[in-house]
């Protein structure tokens, strides 16, 4: 593994490059210092870009989102979500699995991610009562979002029923604007401990790197994938068949890094190896 201050030593070798945005181009709130910079040096270098997500947004509102953080849509050249990819599962329902998840969706999660339903031929519940299925994308804004025992007693509802789950971002938490917060992933596993049935769409799952892929228009030698999650972003490069850096100032950040910001490569890499991963390198942050 390559300990490098950015990214400007990697790019020469790689003419396509897949990058998660939370923890690594943003925090959900703010661009990070010189991302945005390191987007425009890439592009200047004729690097191909597609922003691969597990937000369980569209890709349409992600991109009204970077917009208002000031990174316009010529930094990249496509995106895809989590979000997405659940849209597509039911608009498509593609297999006996996704057929039997039926029409009357119970969404568990915020108002704001409802887009993934829109245009569907769907019924949207509040409750689960009457569900043939859930939709998982989070917690939502009436409990903590932080606190999974609160949302406990309504997953159980939903295992009594037997209601298969769409999880929608298999990431457990991410930090926004410098706070932990749980995501649908751990939601996800609680009811799958209930014994739920759970289909998670999304990093590190391979297939979600298939249309990244298509978009890009590179063989796999040439791609680099950059995230901040072993367990998503560097384990779905290797699944994925793509090499993969690790910027470690996102999700891992409070403990790969000590004495002021130093990092220990021993440390990194002893890290890396217990997940079983290998990334080619690894960067403070993401800047050029």
């Amino acid at each position: 593994m390559r300990h490098l201050a950015g990214m400007a030593a990697l790019a020469p070798g790689y003419d396509g490059f897949i990058l998660d945005l939370w923890g690594v181009i943003h925090d959900g709130v703010n661009p990070y210092p010189g991302a945005p910079e390191c987007l425009r040096a890439l592009r200047q270098a004729g690097k191909r870009i597609v922003l691969l997500t597990n937000a369980p947004r569209r890709a349409e509102p992600i991109r009204r989102q970077l917009r208002k953080m000031g990174l316009e849509d010529g930094l990249y050249d496509g995106v895809m979500s989590s979000g997405e990819a659940s849209h597509l599962l039911l608009r498509d329902r593609p297999g006996a699995w996704a057929q039997g998840l039926g029409s009357r969706i119970f969404h568990l999660g915020p108002e704001r991610d409802r887009n993934v339903l829109a245009g569907l031929a769907v019924e949207v519940l509040d409750t689960p009562e009457g569900a043939s299925c859930v939709l998982n994308t989070g917690p939502d804004d009436l409990m903590p979002p932080s606190d999974i025992d609160a949302f406990l007693p309504l997953l159980r509802d939903c295992a009594d029923r037997a209601l298969p789950m769409i999880c929608a971002n298999p990431d457990l938490e991410v930090i926004r604007g410098g706070v932990r917060v749980m995501c649908a992933g751990t939601l996800a596993a609680a009811y799958a401990g209930m014994g739920g049935v759970v289909h998670s769409l999304g990093k590190p799952d391979p297939l979600i790197y298939a249309p990244v892929l298509e978009m890009l228009g590179l063989p796999k030698p040439r791609v680099l994938a950059v995230g901040d999650a072993l367990r998503t972003d560097i384990a779905g490069a290797k699944a994925a068949g793509v090499d993969s850096c690790w910027v470690l100032g996102g999700l891992h950040g409070d403990h790969l890094a000590r004495d002021g910001g130093a990092e220990d490569a021993g440390r990194i890499e002893a890290e890396a190896a217990a997940a079983g991963l290998a990334p080619v390198a690894a960067v403070p942050h993401f800047v050029w």
